[in-house]
């Protein structure tokens, strides 16, 4: 069977930040003016007055200090709070598509190829701007590829999953050298008016080629050890926006459809789950946790993650062990583990282990187990 390594990766980032102070600003005049409008209500029982936002709560709660936007006005104007994102003609190429075409550019640089090397492109994210044609395919017309393309969601777990198809696709014979891309508008699905979670998400793009490690001309890449995947229905986190919303006028514009969760059951149900997927994923390949250089785990939630990382390595670990970009980018949803993979890969030494791991709506879960080359 082929040995599959990663052998680049990939990152766009948006130009645009915002901090919590400006986003926790922008949240507090609106409930000032909703408070105000509706004072008499409030008055009455009949409305629930809402409540500020902080950003130390924010910062206790889930770790995120800022994230990048592909709008920033919109979002901080009290009398929108949704980014504003001009629809293109279908002549001009999509915004995912775009986003994804420039970290393809990074990965396809650190793996020497050219985008005419590729024979296969997945697109796997949380949210897709349209239904078809596939953002794939024009990802792939627009690098130029010869062969096939798809999208994919599996929400947060998008690249972890799309990891293993890919790989199962080079071991198959199937593509030669495939591109896995990431490109998440999380802003777009996020309601700004909602305490629990208008903090939550930031929009970004990661990619990464996966390739036969014969054919490989980056030979310090990194080998797949194994790859392992779970999904079990829950509606605890959930998105209920599609096109049958149109067919019901009365609910169409609900709270319901956009990204809603029940924070206190994932956190619950979703950590232990996982850990025990990683113990159990080292466990078949025959590995040790004590063997692991380090953990680049889905950027959800910094207190998710920490006790997941205990739970695994038996001890409190470091940054360099369970690295964290949650601070500066918030949840990226599918691409938050590539980006920790990609921003912090570069320091290890042949042979060093370590687990690519992400988890979130579905219930979904993905674990790659990975090995440096060289």
């Amino acid at each position: 069977m082929k040995q599959v390594v990663v052998t680049g990766t990939g990152l766009f980032t948006p130009e645009n930040s915002i901090s919590n102070d400006e986003l926790v600003a922008s949240y507090n005049t609106y409930v000032d003016m909703f408070n105000a409008k509706n004072a008499s209500a409030i008055e009455k029982g009949e409305l629930e007055a809402m409540t500020p936002s902080a950003s130390d709560f924010i910062e206790k709660a889930s770790g995120i200090k800022s994230r990048y936007v592909m709008d920033k006005a919109g979002i901080l104007d009290p009398e929108t709070m949704v980014p504003q994102i001009e629809e293109r003609p279908n002549e001009a190429p999509s915004l995912q598509a775009e986003m994804a075409v420039k970290a393809t550019q990074q990965a396809l640089d650190e793996a020497g190829l050219e985008a005419s090397d590729l024979d296969a492109v997945i697109v796997a994210c949380a949210n897709l701007q349209r239904a078809y044609p596939a953002i794939s395919i024009e990802v792939q017309s627009l690098l130029g590829v010869e062969g096939f393309a798809f999208d994919m969601n599996v929400a947060c777990s998008s690249a972890t999953f799309g990891i293993q198809m890919g790989r199962d696709m080079v071991r198959s014979g199937s593509a030669k050298r495939v591109l896995m891309v990431n490109p998440e508008i999380c802003t777009g699905h996020l309601n700004f008016r909602d305490r629990d979670s208008h903090f939550i998400f930031g929009d970004v793009c990661t990619a990464v080629i996966l390739e036969d490690s014969e054919t490989a001309k980056n030979k310090n890449g990194f080998e797949i050890i194994d790859t392992k995947l779970f999904s079990d229905f829950s509606n605890n986190i959930r998105n209920n926006f599609g096109f049958l919303n149109r067919t019901d006028a009365e609910k169409r514009d609900d709270k319901d459809k956009l990204f809603i969760q029940n924070g206190r059951k994932v956190f619950r149900e979703v950590s232990p789950l996982v850990a025990q997927m990683i113990t159990d994923h080292l466990a078949a390949n025959n590995l040790q946790a004590s063997g692991l250089r380090r953990m680049w785990l889905h950027q959800a939630n910094r207190n998710m993650n920490n006790f997941i990382a205990k739970k695994v390595l038996g001890y409190e670990p470091d940054f360099d062990q369970q690295p964290t970009v949650l601070d500066e980018y918030a949840n990226t949803s599918s691409a938050g583990s590539i980006i920790a993979f990609h921003k912090y890969k570069q320091d290890f030494k042949a042979g060093e282990t370590g687990v690519i791991c992400s988890f979130g709506a579905g219930y979904s879960a993905g674990s790659v187990i990975v090995r440096r080359a060289g």
